[in-house]
């Protein structure tokens, strides 16, 4: 009874990390890195997910997967009630969380660098791998995090679309659920445990990402100053050669 949502919670996560993933990185640097008309349109839009009731979310997967819809119709695709439509809707729930992180990240690279990449003949793709994503590597990760977390959890759009079909959509937090509803507390309760156990550690993992992040920020803080300090040094001991000199003529 555990082992079968468990798994096909690992299987619907597997695949909502990776769609999270891709789309949330490229949104993320397009929007990082692109000025363009509607921008707070578009950020407002992928954001709504996160203020939304999972219920309204689901209805509206519901518009785009069920009949009458472009996949449904066009495609021939029926993905309501199966897996694949838990995870489209783990990663829609999650996506916000992705891509905000992975835009500030990006927007907190120091452009100077790209450009001095530029002008060295590397490419766009070029600076993006070796130069961008390197530094802000630590962001993009601590977003992935958070959204694998939130995807894993999600409960009320993947009920939505995909049901609670025992051994075929019912993720842990469904089961959890159902557990609850026929009275199965012992059941319950190590689901519960195991749910919570995965949490606590993505979210550790995401702290220590931004504490390593910060202790990045402060490093480089004591760089520039140390700079600054040695420039002042010198432009003193330049002064004070050049007064020496006026004083001697």
């Amino acid at each position: 009874m555990i082992w079968e949502p468990a798994l096909l919670s690992l299987q619907v996560t597997i695949v909502a990390s990776i769609l999270i993933l891709v789309f949330g990185l490229s949104l993320g640097i397009f929007l990082a890195r692109t000025q363009f008309l509607g921008q707070v349109f578009v950020s407002t839009l992928l954001n709504l997910p996160l203020v939304l009731p999972p219920s309204v979310v689901g209805y509206f997967l519901l518009l785009v997967l069920g009949r009458g819809s472009p996949i449904k119709e066009w495609l021939g695709i029926d993905l309501l009630f199966t897996w694949q439509a838990g995870a489209i809707a783990s990663a829609v729930v999650a996506l916000p969380l992705m891509v905000e992180s992975t835009r500030a990240a990006i927007a907190n690279v120091n452009p100077e660098l790209e450009a001095a990449a530029r002008t060295l003949g590397s490419t766009e793709w070029e600076v993006l791998q070796r130069i961008t994503i390197p530094i802000a590597y630590r962001g993009i990760l601590a977003g992935f995090g958070l959204g694998v977390a939130r995807g894993l959890g999600e409960f009320g759009a993947t009920l939505m679309v995909a049901g609670s079909i025992p051994g075929r959509t019912q993720t842990l937090p469904l089961a959890i659920y159902d557990a609850v509803q026929m009275q199965r507390y012992g059941l319950a309760n190590v689901m519960v445990l195991i749910m919570t156990t995965i949490a606590f550690v993505l979210l550790w993992w995401v702290r220590l990402l931004e504490r390593q992040k910060a202790k990045g920020r402060i490093e480089k803080l004591k760089e520039r100053r140390q700079k600054a300090k040695g420039i002042q040094d010198r432009w003193e001991r330049a002064f004070e050669f050049a007064v020496r000199i006026i004083k001697a003529y």
